[in-house]
């Protein structure tokens, strides 16, 4: 699976721009954390199709690990053997975003708590 570009939702976008401030980190930075803890919380299922926020570059988001992260999205998102067409990975790539960025944004107040997160020191579930 290759990914050119893709939007996150508007939702998602309004995320950003408050833990960008908060935490001192880019948005794509944040966004690879909201995924690793989404993909770490598990499936979800099937995804709206949102695409109204930021767009984003994968190259930039992912850069040359692109192929680890969609591996491991299509780990996490077919586990019971199912396949998936391009489009509705990237549907669930938003949704795991959008709910990475949920479980982060109840839990980072500052850098410090950012630095947290990052260490492992605090656990988002």
């Amino acid at each position: 699976m290759h990914i050119s570009k893709f939007r996150v939702s508007d939702e998602a976008t309004g995320r950003l721009r408050v833990l960008r401030q908060r935490a001192a980190l880019t948005p794509n930075l944040l966004c690879r954390m909201a995924m690793a803890i989404s993909l770490e919380m598990g499936k979800i299922g099937s995804a709206t199709d949102t695409e109204d926020g930021q767009e984003f570059n994968a190259y930039t988001l992912f850069g040359a690990d692109q192929p680890i992260y969609t591996t491991l999205l299509r780990w996490v998102e077919t586990e019971d053997g199912e396949e998936l067409d391009e489009r509705e990975l990237i549907r669930r790539l938003r949704a795991h975003i959008d709910r990475g960025l949920t479980a982060i944004s109840a839990r980072v107040k500052s850098p410090g708590d950012a630095a947290r997160l990052l260490a492992g020191d605090i656990l988002v579930r």
